[in-house]
């Protein structure tokens, strides 16, 4: 069975960082390809960041810069360092990943950033 569990989130004030972690487990860490994703209230969720097998990045355009996302195989855990924070509100923040057919999604973890 596969679980991710996100921790990290918090109020935050604009400009600060923070660092999102989702703990993996029920699957071949090393070798998925994994996403951050958020949705704020009333809006559509977008995939923030991708971190694939081999290494390679992809981030949404508005965080390029200031997103990094990164994992550690050993501790199957998926990371998102978040720097620079933009005055966006309350915003979930939820790692996922691809399994069989079906995206597998963790429970998320809110991100408030202030102004």
């Amino acid at each position: 069975q596969v679980q991710l569990v996100e921790s990290g989130g918090g109020l935050v004030q604009t400009g600060g960082s923070l660092k999102l972690t989702c703990v993996a487990s029920g699957l071949n860490f090393e070798y998925r390809t994994m996403d951050w994703y958020r949705q704020a209230p009333g809006k559509m969720r977008e995939k923030v960041a991708t971190l694939m097998a081999d290494g390679e990045t992809h981030y949404l355009d508005v965080v390029k810069g200031r997103f990094t996302i990164s994992k550690d195989n050993a501790k199957t855990t998926l990371y998102l360092q978040m720097n620079n924070l933009k005055p966006d509100g309350t915003t979930m923040y939820c790692c996922a990943t691809l399994w069989g057919n079906m995206v597998q999604w963790g429970q998320g973890t809110q991100v408030t950033v202030s102004p």
